[in-house]
């Protein structure tokens, strides 16, 4: 009897705007911050579980430029909580093969933390397991101006799509085949423009917080569903 169950196919890179970690807290009458560490344990297990379901690429939209306007006890909140997830959360992955990735501009952030993230990423270079890209200080828009001008500085003329992506923070990997977003917003909020263009976009009411491996599993079940035919037929 011929299997007519479509096989099971993880899709090379996965995406994810994580979002709802303050009104993860807000619901628990707790202070944000809350929210943001429940957040960092989310990203240890979806990573775990990414890594656990053959998917080659993940990454994670965790700062974005527009998150400067958020109160400063926030956003200094938030590099401590980066800062505690480099030096004690990453051992685990950095052992499992995991290396890391930072897609944005960190030279705004405070110098201890950008020697850290610089260190890690020195620590992990040579991994050959799951790509994490964390998206740190990262806008789109921002990210397609600076690869035109850098574009422009190399003396590039009427570049290829391809020779054009490969000024961008994600140079040499593909492009997501999957956006999972959380929280029930349904935007890209100036999230991976350009690489978005064929990518399938899941959203999920379910907050940052509350995303499991199981829900990331029947994300990628849905993906499996999908018809990707790229503009064809």
């Amino acid at each position: 009897m011929t299997n007519s169950v479509k096989k099971f196919v993880a899709p090379e890179h996965v995406a994810i705007i994580m979002d709802g970690n303050g009104r993860w807290a807000k619901r628990r009458y707790l202070p944000r911050v809350f929210g943001h560490k429940q957040g960092v344990k989310t990203v240890k297990s979806i990573v775990k579980a990414a890594d656990s379901l053959g998917i080659k690429v993940l990454t994670l939209y965790a700062f974005s430029t527009e998150n400067w306007k958020r109160p400063q006890d926030e956003i200094d909140a938030l590099f401590n909580l980066l800062l505690v997830f480099l030096k004690k959360e990453f051992d685990e992955l950095n052992e499992k093969g995991v290396k890391l990735r930072i897609l944005g501009d960190i030279l705004k952030f405070p110098q201890n933390v950008q020697n850290e993230i610089k260190k890690v990423c020195k620590a992990s270079s040579e991994n050959c397991g799951l790509q994490l890209n964390i998206a740190l200080n990262y806008g789109s828009r921002q990210e397609i101006l600076r690869a035109y001008e850098n574009m422009r500085k190399e003396g590039v003329e009427n570049p290829t799509e391809e020779q054009f992506s490969s000024f961008l923070y994600t140079q040499g990997q593909p492009d997501p085949d999957l956006l999972i977003r959380t929280s029930g917003e349904m935007r890209l909020s100036n999230f991976m423009l350009w690489q978005m263009a064929y990518g399938e976009i899941y959203i999920t009411d379910k907050f940052w917080p509350d995303f499991t491996k199981e829900d990331l599993k029947k994300a990628v079940e849905e993906y499996n569903k999908r018809d990707r035919r790229f503009g064809g037929i």
